[in-house]
């Protein structure tokens, strides 16, 4: 309580220098879920997350946030004492900071490269385990974490467009930066919400791959439906280039989301004839006053080296927002 006590008058102290505010917001989920290969369990899973932002007196405006969630570690891999049930996945991070003033923003720490930032996913409404998401998924992380995943982004916004500009540096030394463009178009066209976004990443590094580009359209009608279309090339050094598309339909009905995506890889991770595709839905209703109910499914197709693999998961239960 004292600690908690003194952050609260330092922030009354400092009120006639800048205007600050403190948020805290947090999400966590309940129920069950399966598939294939695993066994029917329950799940559960939180976060919380801290928000500061401010505002100096010629109008610059500055935050932070870190997700609490992530800022233990991950007990599997570093012997931490969180709760196995929370089912925390990261491996530090969740910290970000930035500066921005007027239509300028610059972002640093765990956030997205330019390519993911502009693209938007082939994927429509939530669940639990993100079941909904297979192997034919594709988050639109491009090049992100060829390094250590901390990343400086610069972003202008003017009218219906912003573009950003980001990098990522190894350091080591050893290898080049991986930089990243992007141009994004919003906007409301004959009663239509649009949405265009291309994205390219590239870097010199002779273990991995070393350049992606991407296209994502999606729009939203006055019925309720919604569409994306995504679509990337990724090229590896002495390798065939990796291919991917995917495609999402959903519709909202008053507290009622359903929807569902399909994408598929060819020549994954650079490998001729290596495929994975997938599809996934799901149902959303909203409760109100910041709970929903959510099932999800996915099903993933896969063909390595000659070998055929399939298996799917589910999940259904409550998601909490705060």
């Amino acid at each position: 309580m004292k600690a908690i006590l003194f952050a609260t008058t330092a922030l009354v102290a400092t009120a006639g220098i800048a205007a600050a505010e403190v948020s805290l917001t947090g999400s966590a989920e309940m129920g069950i879920m399966g598939g294939d290969g695993i066994a029917d369990q329950f799940h559960t899973d939180i976060d919380v997350t801290f928000g500061m932002s401010g505002e100096a007196d010629n109008g610059l405006s500055f935050g932070a946030s870190v997700d609490l969630d992530e800022s233990i570690g991950d007990a599997a891999e570093q012997g931490g004492d969180e709760s196995q049930a929370t089912r925390d996945d990261a491996e530090h991070g969740g910290a970000t900071m930035f500066v921005a003033y007027g239509g300028a923003k610059l972002t640093m720490g765990d956030t997205d490269g330019a390519f993911d930032k502009v693209l938007n996913e082939a994927i429509i409404g939530s669940s639990l385990g993100d079941n909904h998401e297979h192997g034919g998924y594709n988050g639109n992380s491009g090049l992100d974490g060829t390094y250590d995943g901390q990343i400086a982004r610069f972003d202008y916004s003017f009218d219906a467009f912003t573009g950003a500009l980001s990098v990522e540096v190894d350091d080591s030394g050893d290898s080049d930066p991986v930089w990243g463009l992007g141009v994004a178009y919003n906007a409301e066209l004959a009663g239509l919400d649009l949405g265009v976004g291309l994205g390219y990443q590239t870097t010199d590094d002779d273990n991995d791959a070393d350049e992606i580009w991407g296209l994502s359209l999606d729009t939203t009608f006055a019925n309720g439906i919604q569409a994306i279309v995504n679509y990337s090339s990724k090229s590896f050094v002495d390798a065939e280039d990796e291919e991917h598309w995917g495609i999402a339909f959903g519709y909202s009905m008053q507290a009622l989301t359903v929807a569902v995506n399909y994408g598929e890889y060819d020549n994954v991770d650079g490998v001729d004839g290596d495929t994975a595709k997938g599809w996934g839905l799901i149902a959303n209703y909203d409760l109100g006053g910041g709970i929903e109910a959510q099932f999800g499914y996915g099903d993933s197709e896969s063909e390595t080296g000659g070998v055929e693999e399939d298996d799917n998961t589910y999940s259904l239960g409550l998601a909490m927002s705060f």
